[in-house]
């Protein structure tokens, strides 16, 4: 117990004493007085001294009591004035009407009292009007946390600059790994010399240590075509406000040894476990790979992968190896089922249905049951032209059924092979997608984040101009028990013509060499124009829309139909394609509704500009030069002004999935 506390209470004996003690001598006092007279004296001494020690006590108490108040004020003044949290209490109108010394000393000055927020730093207002309660600002050169009190109008300020500079430093320096490949090594040095080899060899790992050197990446060879570079975020960072430089300088500098060689990169960063770092690595180059390389790609613990790069259009690379291979596996698939369902897309195109028409000639081939999945309510003119043909064939036609039809016909030994796409949220029916358990994705596009999960076979190759390219070779190496008829020929000819733009875009040696097959087997190139005709209203609406057209930045032209307007995406494709063709348009955006609050966006390049990564950033897809998306909610202003903000950040830097 406190001494005082201790005096205080030290005199409640000493008055139990007193009271007995009276009691005493009243009781002598009765049988004789004059022991009772004694006592009484005694008693009177007792009272003095009891009554001087209670004085004496409260006397103590309250020096002790002044002086803790002296004290406990002086701490409290010292606290409020010189501790290092800044205090501020502020009026109606934002003024200051007083600052603990700490705040005025973090401004330099002697006193803030009387200034406005708005001299001192605006970033508090929002705080205020808002009243949010706790908020991190910068305010004069360092990091505060700002704990804001409505009711009393006050504002505390917590220093807290180291704490985020080590934050900063800890997310700066954590690990990133990288894996290098030179794409096309192989195909490039195949019939090289070894002189020339060596020196394209020299050439190419002088350039990526000197790289490595100037940005402090350790950077090991791991095999002739592949390198591993571990670095810090802070580096990474760089990187990407740079845009990787480095594929431009590889890809120039080896062009002029008349060589294209190209660099891809897979990164994974975010997490510091090495395996899991390992692991995101690979899988971005995976993608980078899947996409036709000469890019990087950055996934992150979240699942988000930004990519950077893809300037130019895939080199042809594959070979007949592989598609003699892929053909074999894909007839023991089919050999090995009851029932083959061929899927494409949602809204069907000519490569799309030319593609299944193809695949269910080879499952026609291999005298199984093959069925060819679509909704003849939602396909676009060309198609059901196509369509109208087919009835004249009625062994075709009428293995051509619903989503529904499929779904009551499937098995668990059904196999599914799905075209010209390879997203799960793109196909005709994913129901059917997640009812059968064997999946074959045969596609030409880039492949993205979203991928159908654990496919049996994947034959995808961004290389070619078209899935229905790639199927056509396909054929070939398939048993010569039957011949495409005319229609058959003639249908996956139009899907090429029509993804090719009539054989003048991403269009390759093996793209003649599927269109001269095609010919061979009775394709009729005029059947394929009276497909791909249109009407005049057609034409005038398409017209109608390009008269909407203005530049947003330097060879970026948009064009946007009116609010409400719906526009089939067929015409908004063909708008987009005509913009093109006009003079100082290098890449061309076209917006119109598609349903209520659905807009969709077609967009077209001639290669430098990647139309892919901008419509990626919108949650869309598609090639270099050729792609589209769809934006849920959204109104045509509100599309245009996000296509605008993606096209800064590719312009500015930043190219983002």
């Amino acid at each position: 117990m406190p001494p005082f506390l201790k005096s205080k209470f030290s005199h409640i004996p000493l008055m139990g004493l007193l009271v007995v003690s009276l009691a005493t001598v009243s009781a002598l006092a009765f049988y004789d007085w004059r022991v009772g007279l004694v006592g009484f004296v005694c008693f009177v001494g007792l009272f003095v001294l009891a009554f001087y020690h209670d004085i004496q006590t409260r006397k103590s108490l309250e020096e002790y009591v002044s002086t803790l108040s002296h004290r406990v004020k002086k701490v409290g003044d010292e606290a409020l004035l010189e501790m290092p949290i800044g205090i501020m209490l502020i009026n109606d109108e934002y003024y200051i009407e007083w600052a603990n010394r700490f705040m005025s000393s973090c401004f330099k000055e002697e006193s803030l009292i009387g200034r406005s927020l708005y001299d001192i730093g605006d970033v508090l207002i929002p705080i205020v009007k808002q009243d949010i309660e706790i908020d991190t600002i910068s305010l004069s050169g360092r990091r505060f946390q700002v704990v804001y009190k409505r009711d009393e109008k006050l504002l505390y300020f917590f220093d807290v600059t180291e704490q985020k500079e080590m934050e900063r430093r800890y997310e700066n320096e954590r690990t990133v790994l990288a894996i290098i490949v030179l794409d096309n090594y192989d195909e490039m040095t195949q019939g090289m010399d070894d002189p020339t080899r060596s020196s394209l060899n020299s050439l190419v790992t002088q350039m990526l240590n000197k790289w490595a050197s100037e940005n402090g990446v350790f950077l090991k060879r791991v095999s002739s075509d592949r390198f591993l570079a571990v670095f810090h975020e802070e580096v990474l960072h760089d990187f990407e406000r740079g845009k990787f430089a480095i594929l431009d300088d590889v890809r120039e500098v080896t062009a002029k040894e008349s060589v294209s060689l190209t660099l891809s990169m897979g990164i994974g960063a975010g997490v510091s476990s090495f395996p899991e770092l390992g692991g995101l690595a690979q899988s971005s180059l995976d993608l980078a790979l899947g996409r036709g390389g000469d890019q990087v790609a950055i996934k992150q613990p979240n699942g988000r992968v930004k990519f950077y790069g893809g300037k130019t259009n895939p080199m042809e690379k594959r070979t007949r190896v592989r598609a003699r291979v892929i053909s074999h596996a894909l007839r023991e698939l089919v050999l090995g089922t009851d029932k083959v369902f061929i899927m494409g897309h949602k809204r069907p195109d000519m490569d799309a249905i030319g593609s299944a028409i193809g695949i269910w000639k080879i499952v026609q081939m291999n005298q199984q049951e093959g069925y060819i999945v679509m909704d003849q309510e939602d396909i676009d003119s060309g198609v059901k032209r196509l369509l109208n043909e087919a009835k004249k064939n009625p062994d075709l036609y009428s293995r051509m059924i619903t989503p529904e039809q499929a779904m009551e016909m499937a098995t668990d030994h059904s196999l599914l092979i799905v075209v010209d796409t390879h997203k799960p949220s793109l196909v005709i029916s994913e129901a059917l997608l997640q009812r059968v358990e064997q999946v074959v994705v045969i596609d030409h596009h880039r492949r993205a984040e979203e991928f159908i999960h654990q496919p049996v076979l994947v034959y995808m190759e961004p290389y070619a101009s078209s899935t229905a390219e790639l199927i056509t070779e396909l054929l070939e190496y398939q048993p010569k028990t039957g011949r495409l008829s005319m229609l058959e020929a003639t249908a996956l000819l139009a899907g090429i013509i029509v993804d090719t733009k009539s054989f003048t875009l991403r269009t390759g040696s093996r793209t003649f060499d599927a269109a001269s097959y095609l010919r061979s087997q009775g394709a009729d190139t005029v059947l394929v124009q009276k497909f791909l005709k249109e009407n005049v209203a057609t034409y005038v609406r398409r017209a109608k829309l390009i008269e909407s057209v203005y530049f947003y930045k330097e060879g970026i032209a948009i064009a946007t139909a009116d609010e409400g307007e719906q526009i089939d995406p067929v015409l908004i494709a063909q708008a987009a394609d005509t913009l093109l063709t006009m003079d100082e348009v290098a890449a061309s955006f076209v917006l119109s509704e598609r349903s209520a609050g659905v807009v969709g966006i077609s967009a077209r390049s001639l290669g430098e500009v990647n139309v892919q990564v901008i419509m990626e950033a919108l949650d869309g897809g598609g090639h270099l030069t050729n792609a589209a998306t769809q934006l849920s909610n959204h109104s045509i202003e509100q599309a245009e002004k996000r296509l605008k903000n993606v096209l800064d950040q590719y312009v500015e830097g930043g190219e983002k999935s």
